[in-house]
């Protein structure tokens, strides 16, 4: 009788355990259905919150969207210049340059042009031709990077505005004829009708007015008549530079350096590599170094603080020259020059 209740109270206690675990299935169930409801409801509204602002068209995307972000002023709040006018190096050196003022220089097809950075730091970009050739010349004053991209692009020639929106704190172009948002720094369409889309980027130095006329005497300068009211004396992003802040969001961080250390990045064949100019300082003005099997050489004058790369038949090769923490953030299996290295 005994053996009898024991058996049954096992029984009994096995249906319990049995119904229990069903129990606990059924929630798991559930609980995994709200997980997928919450994660489909969560894209959603991300993609409501992104095509809410400016009404992009993110249908077609190859970065989060959640990772795109507005930077302050609205889609052209920062007006890009479509028609840029020029002035001889003689009437910039008269009304509007300093030799220790920043330029960004760029010379192509016979024509050398100077971009003053106190001009970029209010417009950011400049859709320029060079002897019937359409270039975009684009700066972030946030990642401190400016670089010049052949703006023909497979549909035929593109112009670009500014978005007003920021991925890896960095700008987000857009161009007139689609839309489509592009990463400076990635060089690409990230979102729109050109997602995945690159552009060509051309070789360009930031360096100094003296040091830029020094070299091609018979420059244009982009003008401070730009037909915008802007006080061009006045530098929007005072005390930016210096600060370890980092406005907006990056996915990559370190604390190598500090996140405004200047440096020289450059790609070749996928392998990414970065000249801090603190290194830079301490090696020779001129030396030899390799990125993958590629054999490069790297310049750098220290008077007026800007670097160069050339490959091995002379030519200037596009490169990056910008903070340390925009650069980790797009490269963060990126090597790094140590001065002892050569």
């Amino acid at each position: 009788m005994f053996r009898v209740r024991v058996v049954e109270e096992n029984q009994a206690q096995g249906a319990a355990r049995s119904i229990y675990e069903e129990m606990i299935t059924a929630q798991a169930e559930i609980l995994m259905v709200r997980i997928q409801l919450w994660k489909l409801l969560r894209f959603a509204l991300l993609l409501f919150c992104a095509v809410a602002v400016g009404g992009w068209d993110f249908s077609r995307h190859n970065v989060p969207l959640g990772e795109i972000h507005k930077g302050g002023p609205p889609k052209d709040g920062i007006p890009a210049l479509l028609t840029p006018k020029f002035i001889s190096a003689r009437e910039a050196g008269r009304k509007l340059l300093e030799p220790g003022d920043r330029v960004l220089g760029f010379f192509w097809k016979g024509v050398a042009k100077a971009y003053p950075v106190k001009i970029l730091n209010w417009h950011e970009i400049v859709n320029d031709d060079f002897s019937g050739n359409p270039v975009v010349v684009t700066f972030c004053p946030l990642c401190g990077t400016g670089m010049v991209f052949d703006s023909v692009g497979e549909s035929g020639p593109l112009t670009f505005g500014v978005s007003g929106l920021l991925y890896q704190s960095d700008m987000l172009m857009y161009d007139h004829k689609t839309e489509s948002l592009w990463s400076q720094i990635k060089a690409e369409a990230i979102a729109g009708p050109l997602t995945g889309t690159r552009l060509r980027q051309l070789p360009s130095v930031h360096t100094t007015w003296k040091g830029w006329r020094a070299k091609y005497p018979d420059t244009l300068v982009l003008s401070d008549k730009t037909g915008y009211s802007r006080d061009y004396r006045r530098d929007p992003y005072e005390g930016y530079w210096a600060s370890s802040d980092i406005l907006f969001p990056v996915n990559n961080h370190s604390a190598k350096f500090h996140p405004k250390e200047t440096v020289l990045g450059v790609v070749i064949d996928g392998i990414a590599k970065a000249y801090p100019f603190s290194a830079l300082q301490k090696a020779k003005e001129g030396f030899k170094d390799r990125v993958g099997n590629s054999t490069i050489y790297v310049h750098f004058d220290k008077e007026s603080q800007s670097a160069v790369i050339r490959n091995e038949n002379g030519q200037e090769i596009p490169s990056v020259r910008g903070f340390w923490f925009a650069w980790f953030a797009f490269n963060p299996n990126t090597i790094i020059y140590e001065a002892s290295d050569n």
